[in-house]
């Protein structure tokens, strides 16, 4: 329960802290967009939390338990220096040249996971359903990772799910309604909070 509690919250970071973003930048999300959001966000995560399980059904457990321990440990201290990265790549955005890749708009969905507000594309103050499509995937792409690593071990897949779901919706709302109250637009960064959270993930994998 415990490590379904933790999972969750550490996935919900992120749309917590891009809602902000949005909020403070007067930036309205409708609740179709935020459904959307959050329906893409838990589908991924269930897409790998299936993965995980084949995985763990074909290696014995033990071996699971080690693997979960090293993603989550090597996530967790991603997390910490993500900060720090996300930084350097804004104040230094030609350093990003030699990787524009336009398939499957990788290159636009990195440029929303640097910074959040890109999604809405036509500066119309509103996030429509195909840009809360694009925000989505960018913040799903850690739940890949983090859910995989975490089905490896013992964990109900459709209470995460649904949970999931719901501190998604959660989460953006919140989010919204804390950043429209902040006078100034400003930099939330939470980045070393997850990498702290899945590192006590790791632990209690061994636990």
């Amino acid at each position: 329960m415990l490590e379904t509690l933790l999972l969750v919250f550490v996935l919900s970071l992120d749309a917590f802290v891009a809602s902000v973003a949005y909020g403070t930048n007067r930036i309205k999300i409708p609740f179709l967009s935020i459904s959307i959001i959050s329906t893409i966000c838990s589908g991924l995560l269930a897409v790998s939390l299936f993965l995980g399980s084949i995985v763990r059904n074909i290696i014995p457990g033990k071996i699971a338990i080690s693997i979960s321990f090293v993603i989550l440990l090597l996530l967790g201290v991603y997390y910490l220096f993500e900060g720090l990265i996300k930084t350097y790549l804004k104040k230094n955005p030609s350093s990003n040249k030699r990787i524009k890749l336009r398939l499957l708009n990788l290159h636009l969905i990195l440029d929303i996971y640097l910074d959040e507000t890109k999604a809405d594309f036509d500066d119309s103050k509103n996030l429509n359903s195909k840009e809360a499509l694009y925000l989505a995937v960018a913040l799903s792409i850690d739940s890949l990772a983090v859910g995989f690593a975490n089905s490896l071990g013992d964990i109900d897949y459709i209470f995460t799910i649904l949970l999931s779901f719901l501190a998604g919706i959660i989460s953006v709302v919140s989010g919204l309604f804390i950043g429209r109250r902040l006078v100034n637009t400003i930099k939330v960064d939470l980045s070393w909070l997850s990498g702290v959270i899945l590192i006590a993930l790791a632990i209690l994998k061994l636990v």
